[in-house]
């Protein structure tokens, strides 16, 4: 059965809707970064880039980095914006867009985060790379699709009831990375953890300014939580909802953090562009290796 026009949405060059591209436009292998101005940050160090657009927040360019084709995109903030990138990527890779119709044979795709973020725990220091061997999804998007199959129950449980959570909130679902990717990307310079996914930046990572959060102390709530050795490691905006569509769709996934600043220390990065090129280099020759 075709695609509706109003569920798949194209462009009158055949592009799809909000990343302005066609199927040969990216390669199998891409890397996520929030700021559009962080995508040629990427690839200025590739050999070459042969094709490049934007809309809106997201930017793509495509190239060579060390003979590996490549392409880099850039997401903007938060997991309603993965929701686009992730479901408009796979469908130009496993939609016939002629026929508007689901291909038989579908190809998975390997998608790396390079992302900025902070830690909840002292013992992680600022300026270090933080791979997220699980992502909590504590903003609710994945609600939306039947997760059952790829979610964590056990650990679910075990932090709704060490934080108290609250009812009113989402429901925190937990969703591991790609094992081949994770593999492939970590070493002896990158820490592994659970990384915490919110919805916003200032009161759902604990930030206060002029408003009262709902619960002041679940920022030490989340620091203190342990399951069978994993906790907490930090916080950011993206990474529960790539790894979880990753899995619905069939794809791998994996997220690295440029820890720029500690949360429980209070200390930020004195130099965070520096923190940002050496995670970038180091993704890119592991991506390769």
């Amino acid at each position: 059965m075709s695609i509706k026009n109003s569920e798949l949405i194209l462009n009158p060059d055949g592009s799809i809707y909000h990343l302005h591209l066609k199927p040969s436009d990216v390669a199998n292998t891409i890397i996520f970064v929030g700021d559009q101005e962080r995508v040629g940050e990427v690839t200025k160090y590739f050999d070459s880039i042969d094709f490049e657009v934007q809309n809106r927040e997201f930017k793509t360019q495509t190239g060579t980095y060390k003979g590996t084709r490549l392409s880099v995109i850039s997401t903007g903030i938060g997991s309603d914006n993965i929701d686009i990138v992730l479901n408009e990527l796979d469908a130009l890779f496993n939609i016939d867009f002629e026929t508007r119709e689901i291909k038989a044979n579908k190809t998975s795709l390997s998608i790396v985060r390079i992302g900025t973020s902070g830690a909840l725990q002292p013992d992680i220091d600022v300026d270090s790379f933080v791979l997220s061997g699980f992502a909590m999804d504590i903003n609710g998007m994945l609600q939306s699709y039947k997760i059952d199959a790829i979610k964590h129950p056990s650990i679910e449980a075990a932090f709704v009831k060490h934080t108290q959570w609250s009812p009113q909130k989402p429901y925190p679902v937990i969703i591991q990375n790609s094992s081949r990717l994770e593999a492939q990307l970590k070493s002896e310079q990158t820490l592994t953890g659970l990384t915490a996914t919110c919805g916003g930046f200032y009161g759902p990572q604990g930030r206060v300014l002029r408003l009262e959060l709902q619960d002041d102390s679940l920022n030490h709530k989340m620091d203190s939580f342990e399951f069978n050795g994993l906790r907490v490691t930090n916080f950011e905006m993206e990474t529960s909802a790539i790894y979880g569509l990753a899995k619905l769709l069939g794809h791998d996934a994996c997220s690295m953090n440029a820890i720029l600043a500690n949360r429980a220390l209070g200390t930020f990065s004195k130099d965070p562009q520096a923190t940002i090129d050496q995670l970038i280099i180091y993704t890119l020759n592991k991506l390769v290796s």
